[in-house]
């Protein structure tokens, strides 16, 4: 899955560095927010994963739809199966915290970095998988989570349910995120304009597998202002079909390509979006409304028998991911902030 010449050299000016045949690792400005004391990200308040200690990357660049809020334009190419070279997790893994580490060398001079805070980003303890393109669709997923879990690197996967055997596959993750980007057939089509032709089956489908996943699982709604904040009620059966622990409510940016897809009074404001949350609420009664992060405009919701449970227990997950065995989200939940 080589990328063509523009597509690498947009991808470097923007700051992405690209790993081996088809990944690819960007630093998030919520890293060096933390490492200079500004706050983390909302994974810090909703679930309590330090930023500075976090790295962003995809396994794939490539990406089945053509969404309208994405801001990533035509260095995220579509592709609705892989071809090309596959490597391995390993190599992977070692060349993207190389990367990392590249990309973050000149925090060790900055002025705003707290002396506790020097180099301690060195010590990479989660990854997101979630940067750009698809990263499931990386044919040894399950591979590759095994080996960050080796590592003591927990794992968030973010997918839009277009490639549903691959979700079946994974075994153990710390988290996954599956985008519901339209609450019914129609306008799905409209937002994320997907290229395989049963995009609602494949989503649904996704929808039933997370349902049945023993990990931590979220949906993620991205609310596009007049677009995609209508019925509720189409909403609400999507997510009690899949039946996640958590529901992650953000607000769409109006950055990047997206620009020249959607207008800038798409974008909806904070307010705005807790105030749909809340609405969502309202059809939910197995949720509730548990915390915000404004600077992100995401709102959290959590299944109210997952309350206790909404924190995680890293070195528990860890222990129990080496007896290669399915794990429950309850036996490394916690009702407290972890260190990671």
């Amino acid at each position: 899955m080589q990328l063509k010449e523009f597509q690498a050299k947009q991808l470097e000016k923007q700051q992405y560095r690209l790993v081996g045949n088809h990944s690819a690792v960007k630093v998030c400005h919520w890293t060096k927010k933390m490492l200079k004391n500004e706050g983390g990200c909302y994974k810090f308040t909703f679930y309590g994963i330090r930023s500075h200690q976090c790295l962003q990357m995809t396994t794939s660049m490539f990406c089945a739809n053509r969404c309208t809020f994405c801001w990533r334009g035509q260095k995220a190419p579509v592709s609705k199966t892989w071809y090309g070279e596959i490597d391995k997790p390993g190599y992977i893994i070692d060349e993207a915290l190389k990367a990392h580490l590249d990309l973050l060398e000149g925090m060790a001079g900055n002025p705003k970095v707290p002396k506790k805070m020097i180099r301690t980003w060195e010590e990479v303890r989660h990854v997101a998988l979630s940067l750009t393109g698809e990263p499931i669709s990386y044919p040894l997923i399950n591979e590759i989570l095994e080996e960050f879990h080796k590592r003591k690197i927990s794992t968030f996967l973010v997918t839009n349910g277009q490639y549903p055997d691959q979700i079946e596959k994974i075994k153990n993750i710390t988290q996954l995120y599956l985008s519901v980007d339209a609450p019914n057939q129609k306008l799905l089509k409209q937002i994320d304009r997907p290229l395989f032709e049963d995009y609602y089956e494949r989503l649904l489908q996704s929808l039933d597998i997370l349902a049945k996943k023993q990990c931590r699982t979220c949906i993620r709604l991205t609310v596009i202002k007049d677009k995609n904040d209508t019925d509720l009620e189409g909403y609400k059966e999507l997510i009690e079909r899949g039946s996640p622990d958590f529901i992650e409510i953000k607000g769409y940016v109006h950055v990047g390509y997206s620009i020249y897809q959607l207008k800038k009074e798409n974008m909806p404001y904070h307010k705005y979006v807790t105030e749909f949350s809340k609405k969502l609420e309202q059809l939910l009664p197995d949720y509730e409304l548990i915390s915000e992060h404004e600077p992100s405009h995401v709102t959290l919701l959590i299944k109210k028998s997952s309350k206790q449970y909404r924190f995680i227990d890293f070195q528990k997950f860890f222990k129990l991911t080496e007896k290669n065995e399915i794990i429950d989200a309850k036996d490394y939940g916690s009702s407290k902030m972890m260190p990671n």
